[in-house]
């Protein structure tokens, strides 16, 4: 289970972000969560393998700061957040325009929620669960 540290908003994200980096803790990964109507962004942080956890809601249609200003690894975790998701990043010091891991022909944002498609089963070894 994961323990959510803290949660943050798009007004004081860079400076809750940046104020971790001189306690020395490092970036390990970002996570986006395609909650229907918004995102949910996780940002995970080590320092002494001990992980803290940010969340930031973004909402639909909102550009996401880009983070690598402060952590300049993020700008692979935020390429793939914009293929993936489709969500659009401000600011990236290195931005591949939502083809780093996509091909052109592939799908559009192919890890969000379709509407009106949910799984209710999932069936493991001939268990419903």
């Amino acid at each position: 289970m994961m323990t959510v540290n803290e949660t943050i908003t798009l007004e004081d994200q860079i400076a809750k972000i940046a104020a971790l980096i001189p306690q020395g803790y490092r970036l390990v990964t970002m996570t986006s969560v395609d909650c229907g109507e918004h995102f949910d962004i996780y940002y995970h942080f080590d320092r002494n393998y001990e992980l803290h956890n940010l969340k930031l809601e973004l909402p639909k249609g909102t550009a996401l700061p880009s983070i690598s200003s402060v952590c300049p690894c993020a700008f692979v975790i935020e390429n793939e957040m914009q293929d993936l998701f489709g969500i659009t990043i401000s600011g990236m010091e290195l931005d591949f325009c939502k083809h780093f891991i996509l091909n052109e022909d592939a799908p559009e944002k192919p890890f969000c929620r379709v509407p009106g498609v949910a799984v209710s089963t999932v069936e493991v070894k001939g268990e419903q669960k």
